[in-house]
């Protein structure tokens, strides 16, 4: 049996779950909300690697989808975010890096812009941080620790703050990699500064500062909003914890102690009360339940183990089963028990994957493409393909029957739509 931890602090349980945006119908060249099909942030529209696209080909030529276009990109693991007939990513140069818009169309560049001195390391150069799309505006985190507002029509700048000139921040190992998350009328993303500046939430309109709160050094993970018994929060996977706090103020909701892990992947709810968390480097994985205790919410650990040990990328939920990368064995885990269904171990390496409705679009460590079920029954393999050569580190994007891969070099398009 898994020993039980629990944590709780006092929280007003009338707080108001955040309204959501309007969305649209139709495919747009440019517009301020989100529409069906696009995938305007890291992870997708709900920032769980599901999208609600219908319609995609439950099978695919020898040679794979058909390429729509090969772009070459600047190195980065960046991942791809789409706006109507736009998408948005970032890159490095051999001195700079940038936040880029291109046309879906064709790749043609709209525009770049500065977000800093490109950032080195063996493990790989340039950005990390995926841009996020919001009401005329991008928001993208540099590799050294620079939050900007962009002009999503332009690239113009808005604003933007220094983590290490503001807060005092250590640049993480591997570069700030967290993706900014929006909530109601702020900006929020891990700073990793001291004396209770490691979480930080800005004004997104203006980039004054809304609220800190205490969490250590920065962690390579990104933050994710849910709503249980009727309480907004957001989740920050932080170097020494899972970290629950009130989006309005930053007050601490509740923690479950998660230390000396190298936090990358995104915390998961698991509809109605439980949240996922996993690291690699051995570390495993862990699901906690919240419980309704009045006043607070309390968390309690269910279960603990090496069963799932996601790296740089995060799993996916149907349900009640997860879907991801045990290091590089593809696996399904029952959610609420920890308990192994399969596990597919054919040279994919450390890979990533999205779901769109029971479906899987995995790309593996080395650029090999496969759509398998999902379904805890089997692995089931649908069509697997070479599309990319070299380190393919970064998640796909599916968004209007077109699916965006990238590796260090190149960004490519595919059109994976079932009327193609």
């Amino acid at each position: 049996m898994p020993t039980l931890k629990s944590s709780s602090v006092r929280v007003c349980l009338s707080l108001l779950i955040a309204a959501g945006v309007c969305s649209l119908t139709a495919p747009r060249a440019f517009a301020d909300v989100d529409a069906p099909g696009d995938w305007p942030q890291w992870r997708g529209p709900n920032r769980d690697g599901v999208s609600v696209e219908t319609g995609i080909a439950r099978d695919w030529p020898r040679k794979g989808p058909p390429v729509v276009w090969r772009q070459p990109l600047g190195i980065a693991y960046s991942a791809v975010s789409v706006v109507g007939s736009r998408l948005y990513t970032m890159m490095a140069t051999d001195t700079e890096e940038f936040a880029v818009c291109l046309d879906t169309a064709d790749a043609s560049e709209i525009w770049r812009a500065k977000t800093g001195a490109r950032f080195d390391n063996d493990r790989g150069s340039g950005p990390r941080s995926t841009p996020t799309v919001h009401d005329g505006k991008v928001y993208v985190l540099s590799a050294s620790g620079v939050l900007h507002a962009l002009n999503a029509e332009n690239g113009d700048g808005v604003w933007s703050r220094d983590f290490v000139a503001v807060f005092g921040s250590n640049t993480p190992g591997w570069g700030f990699s967290g993706s900014p998350l929006i909530e109601g009328d702020l900006v929020m993303v891990e700073s990793g500064g001291a004396n209770g500046n490691a979480l930080a939430a800005f004004d997104k309109d203006s980039g004054e500062i809304a609220w800190t709160a205490d969490g250590g050094d920065a962690a390579y993970s990104s933050p994710v909003a849910v709503t249980y018994g009727g309480v907004r929060q957001v989740l920050f996977l932080t170097p020494r914890a899972l970290t629950s706090v009130a989006p309005a103020d930053g007050a601490v909701l509740w923690n479950y102690d998660w230390p000396d892990g190298i936090n990358i992947a995104t915390p998961l709810f698991v509809p109605d009360d439980l949240v996922f968390v996993s690291a690699s480097y051995d570390k495993g994985s862990a699901v906690v339940r919240m419980s309704d205790s009045g006043d607070r919410i309390d968390v309690e650990e269910v279960w603990a183990s090496r069963v799932m040990r996601n790296h740089f990328n995060s799993s996916v939920l149907l349900d009640g089963y997860l879907y991801g990368f045990d290091n590089a064995n593809l696996k399904c885990i029952e959610a609420a028990t920890g308990k192994e269904e399969w596990s597919h171990r054919r040279k994919l390496g450390k890979g990533s994957l999205i779901r769109v409705g029971d479906l899987l679009i995995a790309l593996g460590e080395e650029g090999k493409l496969v759509l398998a079920e999902a379904t805890p029954r089997k692995y089931v393999q649908l069509a697997k393909t070479q599309m990319l050569h070299g380190r393919c580190w970064t998640p796909p994007t599916l968004a209007h029957g077109r699916l965006y891969l990238r590796n260090q070099e190149e960004l490519v398009c595919l059109d994976v739509s079932a009327q193609q």
